[in-house]
């Protein structure tokens, strides 16, 4: 699917980490300075652009194009809208001598972008084709480790609602043994926000040879992990000086997990509303 076929009201970044799968190596660098150098970009022509990312002013013309704008303007205009005020505020970092209200409205609005930029970029066909193999999975397995690890046991506390037996493992050798012992018909789910996670990727890998179906979860298209899954999703993520990108992703890897959890136990719906009554009964024994 050409994510400029479906950008409709999407933001210039949005549209940027939409399309990251599909670029070239040369685009994909003008790309990420792009988004590290907003700012700069609006008041650059495109042949200063063009020897600064030392490419042809064609690449850079492509790449806007790809991205849904008629040009390199066109692009410049869109992409000024949210550099400047009123949303300028919404990217500002975090000052050491920011008082609580203002931290407070910097974090929950940073959180807020987080989340509409990765609704934004989400691909209906493969989200469609992940809820497929989740929903028909004889096994469901997902692997996450450092940060990573919570996300994939808040999965695991989802979805073993369905029904479908699931796991969940941080530690790396309890990954690859696993997975080794894994037989097709089952599907992992690999977590990693950089996509470079060497254990992770270590897993899917054994996983994959063991004959199961492998979906992973990552901010970063040209990464392994998007090559070597068979079904990637993505979220969009914001780095700051005293906030990183991993830090932010969470919110919305946890977001897109509960949205393939609901999607799933719909298709289950009859044994999940009995399981979690089921649950529901049994935690009330630990109630007071």
């Amino acid at each position: 699917m050409n994510p400029s076929s479906s950008l409709g009201s999407q933001s210039a970044f949005a549209r940027i980490r939409a399309a990251s799968p599909q670029l070239s190596a040369k685009e994909q660098q003008i790309a990420e300075y792009i988004l590290e150098h907003p700012d700069q970009i609006i008041h650059l022509s495109i042949t200063e652009l063009a020897d600064l990312c030392e490419c042809a002013e064609a690449t850079i013309f492509r790449l806007c194009r790809r991205l849904g704008y008629r040009g390199y303007q066109a692009f410049k205009i869109a992409l000024a809208s949210e550099v400047v005020a009123p949303l300028q505020s919404i990217h500002q970092e975090i000052q050491p001598d920011d008082d609580l209200q203002v931290l407070a409205e910097k974090i929950f609005t940073a959180n807020m972008e987080t989340l509409r930029d990765s609704l934004q970029i989400l691909n209906r066909e493969t989200l469609a084709l992940a809820i497929e193999w989740l929903s028909g999975a004889t096994r469901i397995e997902f692997y996450g480790c450092g940060g990573s690890a919570v996300i994939a046991q808040d999965a695991y506390h989802k979805f073993m609602r369905i029904g479908i037996p699931c796991v969940w493992h941080a530690d790396p050798h309890y990954q690859v043994m696993s997975a080794a012992l894994l037989k097709p018909g089952a599907v992992v789910v690999g977590i990693s926000h950089s996509g470079s996670n060497k254990d992770i990727l270590e897993a899917v890998k054994v996983a994959k040879q063991a004959g199961a179906t492998t979906i992973g979860i990552t901010s970063y298209g040209k990464s392994p992990l998007n090559k070597l899954v068979d079904l990637c999703l993505f979220t969009a993520s914001r780095e700051t000086v005293f906030r990183t990108e991993a830090l932010s992703s969470r919110l919305a890897q946890l977001s897109l997990l509960d949205l393939l959890y609901v999607a799933v136990s719909l298709r289950h719906q009859d044994e999940t509303v009995l399981n979690i009554q089921k649950i529901r009964e049994a935690i009330s024994l630990k109630r007071l």
